[in-house]
């Protein structure tokens, strides 16, 4: 993409109402606009972001068996008084009546929807276990929406929904989506550590959340250092295998680590002194089991191999998608702008022209475009008859991972300078070099 073709609408000051970082660099960087309180129009870079991120939950969620699909965001009231909720979720839901005079919902989550849509298609245990999600905009009525897009009304949220015939099934789907999880933040660029937490108007036995630590987060939470240092890494899972998945839940969760919510001073205790923490965390997702609650409330059941109807063992799991894109910049930015991770950068590399205009250095930018593309990248070409000093301002601001700058004095040695955002380190080489070097770094991202 050519920068003077692209709607990049920079600020150059920080808005007021931008309290955070991420708030502010995504406004700035003109990712998003805010259309009222909590809801924001999604422009072309911020918008390319959130598909990224989007395209990363997918990938790994099919990796794992579970099924896409997508649900409405209006529900009905009705479903939601079959499972008791409609009254008791409060006034974070949307309540809306039609023109019919019909109670209606815009959907905080949707495991009555989802369980409608089982309990009417499934009736033998032969056709378990089933694990169904969608990626859908969600509401909540903040009564302080704040902080961009980490506290909005309206978000984009991965909600997944397992069905299976008895709780260990049901445990097995809950550690299959751990594993899930923790593949997508590292894709991510993030360390998401799943935390002991408080089921909350959802509901269940067993429940993590995943927070990335920052010191804007909005829980306080308690662990064990040694956490930290875990990583997922390249290693290959096998999600029809219980054991492995259940291996890597108590490799992730045996050490102490817990939200605000559930913290227990005296098992804290005897973590050694020397590694115990308390810091901040941003929730960017959580997983549940809730064995029956929703399918004996509204019928959801199946016939058994010994002929008799019995409720389904049930799990929700979700990923904020959109929330994850101000955890990211809050994780990862320094006082220039944004530092993207290579697997969610909206474009690979940004190539500054530093005297548009020049013949030479023209048809470099032209060149190196070019070869970019070739090999299946989107690079992001500041063709602008801009000074140097804003063009890298920009690129620093909207924080992609590379940058290529091309010059006269450069090419009069044949070379152009490849930068790392995340570091500030600088090398010299061949036009094509620089092309080859940044595709080989995406080969493996």
């Amino acid at each position: 993409m050519r920068l003077t073709r692209y709607f990049l609408p920079v600020l150059k000051e920080t808005p007021s109402e931008a309290q955070i970082v991420s708030h502010r660099y995504m406004l700035r960087a003109g990712m998003i606009k805010q259309a009222s309180a909590g809801i924001y129009s999604w422009l072309p870079l911020g918008y390319k972001v959130l598909r990224r991120i989007e395209q990363i939950v997918h990938d790994e969620q099919i990796r794992a068996g579970h099924i896409p699909m997508l649900m409405p965001t209006l529900q009905s009231a009705e479903l939601w008084r079959e499972s008791g909720r409609y009254d008791d979720y409060g006034q974070e839901m949307l309540r809306i009546k039609d023109r019919h005079d019909r109670d209606m919902l815009y959907g905080p989550t949707n495991e009555e929807l989802i369980t409608d849509i089982f309990r009417s298609n499934v009736s033998s245990y032969r056709d378990l276990p089933l694990t169904l999600y969608h990626i859908q905009w969600k509401f909540r009525d903040e009564i302080r929406p704040r902080f961009g897009v980490m506290r909005g009304r309206e978000f984009l949220m991965k909600d997944g929904y397992n069905f299976d015939l008895t709780k260990e099934d049901a445990l097995h789907a809950y550690n299959r989506h751990l594993v899930s999880y923790l593949r997508s933040y590292e894709r991510m660029g993030l360390q998401a550590i799943p935390m002991r937490a408080d089921g909350g108007p959802i509901g269940g036995d067993y429940t993590h959340e995943f927070l990335v630590l920052a010191e804007t987060g909005e829980s306080e939470v308690f662990y064990d250092s040694e956490i930290t240092d875990l990583t997922f890494g390249e290693r290959e899972i096998d999600y029809d295998d219980h054991a492995q998945c259940k291996a890597v839940l108590e490799e992730f969760t045996s050490r102490y680590a817990r939200t605000d919510e559930t913290h227990d001073e005296a098992i804290f205790a005897e973590v050694p002194e020397e590694r115990r923490r308390v810091a901040r965390g941003i929730e960017v997702g959580q997983i549940f089991y809730f064995g029956t609650k929703y399918s004996e409330a509204m019928g959801a059941n199946v016939q058994g191999p010994d002929g008799q109807s019995v409720p389904v063992h049930m799990g929700s799991h979700g990923i904020g998608v959109s929330r994850l894109l101000g955890a990211i910049i809050e994780a990862s930015h320094d006082d220039k702008g944004i530092i993207w991770p290579e697997g969610v950068t909206p474009f690979h590399c940004g190539i500054v022209n530093l005297k548009q205009g020049d013949a030479e250095a023209d048809a470099a930018c032209e060149s190196l475009y070019k070869a970019l593309t070739a090999k299946g990248l989107e690079p992001l070409y500041d063709d602008r008859k801009e000074r140097a000093g804003g063009k890298f301002a920009t690129m620093d601001l909207i924080g992609l991972p590379w940058r290529i700058t091309v010059g006269p004095r450069g090419l009069k040695n044949g070379v152009v300078e490849l930068t790392s955002r995340r570091t500030g380190e600088s090398e010299e080489m061949s036009p094509e070099a620089a092309a080859a070097r940044v595709a080989e770094i995406y080969a493996g991202v």
